[in-house]
């Protein structure tokens, strides 16, 4: 009985040191975060950032994977159903785990099937006009749109995307009636905008900044509670006559549900590390986005706290995907 408790000891020491190992030496080939959104977008350039310096670190290929549509649906759900190894992530915005649940009949359970690493940072929405428009200020962009009821165009990154939100909870608070155009991401949006094929746009403000600054766009107003130290002209919807008006951009690492916690752990170091980098906080902050850089937990009890808090205003503001 001793001699075959012995045998079995050994043999699951065996086992258990083979599952360590790999780990232990993780990772031992090229990663891929996949981001729901198209190339040059926010969510884009801020998982190229952050691959680019683990790549550095691990000596390993980083690959970012653009697989737009939906939302960020099919990105999420790619990620939810892939094998828990660590070698397939995501870099999700909030839409698609605390806005998108309360939206659409979703394929992925954002609490269930993904292990969160780290919120890497938050960044505000930006509403632009394209240069025919008359107003300057947001209080004027009201008054003409009232004048005009179902006249004006605005573009989205897509029906549930944070700019769609943002422009819903605009038309809620302002009583305003204006048409939507959806688009498969922000990006895509902006040649409609910049040729005025569609008039107005909230947007991260790292995609539209540059144009901005050229005078290509009118920034009328953000929608964080303080002003962008990117853009410290543009005023907040808070102080432009609607209180309380928040609708904040936020960007995370996920790993699939079942990513062992030794992989979720060293990931979330790594990560972190990378954030605390002064180069990659600078990026950061030249596209606007604040660093958050905040633990596994952490992250998931934020996911678990903003479902029901978006499901309401959703609800009460009577907010559908189109």
């Amino acid at each position: 009985m001793k001699q075959m408790l012995g045998v079995v000891l050994a043999v699951s020491a065996i086992v258990t040191a083979g599952l360590a190992f790999p780990q232990a030496n993780y990772p031992e080939k090229p990663i891929r975060i996949i981001v729901g959104f198209p190339a040059g977008s926010s969510p884009d350039i801020t998982a190229r950032h952050l691959g680019q310096k683990l790549a550095e670190s691990w000596a390993k290929s980083v690959v970012v994977d653009n697989v737009p549509g939906a939302a960020g649906n099919i990105a999420a759900e790619r990620v939810a159903k892939a094998v828990p190894d660590g070698y397939t992530l995501a870099l999700a915005v909030n839409a698609q785990v605390i806005i998108n649940p309360s939206l659409y009949k979703l394929p992925y359970d954002p609490v269930r099937d993904f292990a969160p690493v780290s919120q890497v940072g938050v960044s505000p929405n930006i509403l632009v006009v394209h240069s025919v428009v008359p107003a300057k200020t947001l209080r004027e962009l009201v008054t003409l749109a009232r004048a005009r009821p179902g006249e004006i165009t605005f573009a989205s990154g897509g029906s549930g995307s944070s700019p769609h939100l943002a422009a819903e909870l605009l038309k809620t608070a302002a009583g305003l009636d204006i048409l939507h155009i959806p688009y498969k991401g922000v990006i895509v949006a902006v040649p409609d905008l910049l040729a005025g094929r569609v008039m107005m746009m909230f947007s991260p403000i790292s995609v539209v900044l540059p144009l901005v600054r050229d005078g290509k766009l009118r920034p009328l107003a953000v929608t964080s509670l303080r002003r962008s130290p990117v853009a410290p002209n543009v005023p907040t919807i808070d102080e432009s006559g609607y209180p309380g008006f928040e609708a904040t951009v936020w960007y995370g690492l996920l790993a699939p549900a079942g990513t062992t916690a030794t992989i979720v752990r060293k990931l979330h170091l790594e990560t972190v590390r990378v954030l605390a980098l002064p180069e990659v906080r600078a990026k950061l902050a030249d596209l606007g986005i604040e660093v958050i850089g905040n633990s596994p937990e952490e992250f998931a009890a934020a996911i678990k706290s903003e479902i029901p808090k978006w499901a309401k205003l959703l609800k009460d503001s009577g907010i559908k995907a189109d």
